[in-house]
């Protein structure tokens, strides 16, 4: 619309972390990531799947992680706003505080380069940089982007919360 006086936002690219460990999660999954497209922005990639134990809780099965890479334009709490609606009408209820098995889990990693805090949203994830579950399938689709307050990448963070501890001296 050139002449308008209008301007069309910038989209901007950022990194969804999509979990679960409830249901057919596969099928969640696929929904989400349609529910995503039509009402948060493009879907630009999708890293593989990754099965892992559960985070901070004992469950009865593994849970599915997969990373999604999306342009918006929207602001940053109205998407948030929109990734929990997403979570809702997939089964997601929250409360009761604490980890447990969840249908479908939306969280938000990084937003470009970066920095968020605000009530209901921190980017990046503050926890992002202890937990290999996000950080694998997020290392599929960004392996070089550095979170801001990080000084490593999110492959090197990767490779520091998946290394073995140094043996001793003599072992």
């Amino acid at each position: 619309m050139e002449g308008t006086g209008y301007l069309r936002p910038m989209a901007a690219e950022v990194l969804l972390l999509l979990g679960a460990d409830q249901g057919d999660v596969q099928a969640s999954f696929a929904r989400a990531q349609e529910a995503l497209a039509r009402r948060c922005g493009t879907v630009l990639a999708r890293s593989r799947d990754h099965w892992t134990e559960p985070w901070g809780f004992a469950g009865p099965g593994l849970f599915l992680n997969r990373a999604l890479l999306l342009a918006t334009t929207l602001a940053p709490l109205e998407l948030m706003d929109r990734l929990l609606d997403i979570e809702r009408q997939l089964g997601r209820v929250r409360g009761g505080g604490g980890y447990a098995s969840r249908p479908i889990d939306i969280d938000v990693l990084l937003w470009a380069d970066r920095r968020i805090d605000l009530p209901g949203l921190q980017v990046p994830h503050p926890r992002l940089h202890e937990r290999a579950f996000a950080l694998a399938p997020a290392a599929d689709l960004w392996p070089r982007a550095v979170p801001p307050g990080r000084d490593h990448n999110l492959l090197q963070l990767l490779d520091r919360v998946t290394a073995p501890p140094a043996s001793g001296a003599g072992a």
